[in-house]
């Protein structure tokens, strides 16, 4: 799985890298080296935009999302947190995730992501849990496959009300390999950047097409570090969390 990670860019280093050509976005995120479910996160997306005559062409856009999808039909947005990510093998068929799979593709900006491995002691002979920070080993800008979704609050009786609509988004993860196979079974899926028109195209919808865009961040060329037990508390955060530390 992928259940925590790194994204410090600012909206300004982003746009250019996505082909976002409008400005950047009014909100700010502050950057976060510890990304934990339910947090806001930058995503790019498209979607139609809406003239005096309704929706009209495609726009490509920077948006703050929350993370953990809540689908459509779901009667509690605490459903998101148990949905962070979605298995590439079953993503086009799961009924919390087909119809996103089909029109509502997303990139998630990382820089890198966390995952532990179960170590024993040879001290004590426990077993304890050993973070690890998995990155590109040319610190280019990773850009992992993801899925987004609107959901209405009952609660809110205006539509036009902003606090009616939630946007939320989850994260394609395959089998892992290389350095990230090494710490955990499971890793997020990337995409290349000449894909990444083809995958946010909301007209393109072939599940085995677009599933055949998705691969391994970086191209399997991952540089996996031991960090320090501090990035278990979602509170921490800083530079500090990403520095090497004894396994």
């Amino acid at each position: 799985m992928c259940g925590r990670y790194a994204s410090t860019r600012s909206p300004q280093d982003l746009a250019p890298l996505f082909g976002v050509a409008d400005p950047p976005p009014r909100e700010t995120l502050a950057p976060s080296w510890n990304v934990a479910p339910t947090d806001e996160v930058w995503a790019v997306l498209e979607r139609a935009s809406r003239g005096d005559d309704g929706p009209s062409a495609v726009e490509r856009a920077l948006l703050p999302l929350r993370w953990g999808l809540v689908p459509s039909w779901a009667k509690d947005v605490k459903v998101g947190s148990r949905m962070i990510n979605a298995r590439v093998e079953t993503v086009h068929e799961k009924p919390a995730y087909r119809r996103a799979f089909a029109r509502r593709r997303c990139l998630l900006p990382a820089d890198g992501f966390y995952e532990w491995e179960q170590v024993k002691d040879p001290g004590t002979g426990r077993t304890r849990k050993q973070p690890y920070f998995i990155h590109p080993e040319d610190d280019q800008i990773m850009a992992l496959a993801g899925l987004y979704e609107y959901w209405r609050d009952p609660a809110v009786k205006a539509d036009d009300d902003p606090a009616a609509w939630l946007t939320t988004c989850t994260i394609i993860t395959t089998e892992a390999t290389d350095a990230a196979g090494r710490v955990h079974p499971r890793m997020p899926l990337a995409l290349t950047p000449d894909h990444y028109d083809a995958w946010l195209d909301p007209a393109h919808q072939d599940p085995d097409e677009l599933r055949a865009l998705l691969g391994r961040p970086a191209d399997g060329n991952l540089d996996a570090r031991p960090v320090s037990t501090a990035v278990n508390n979602v509170r921490n955060n800083g530079p500090h969390l990403l520095a090497e530390t004894a396994a």
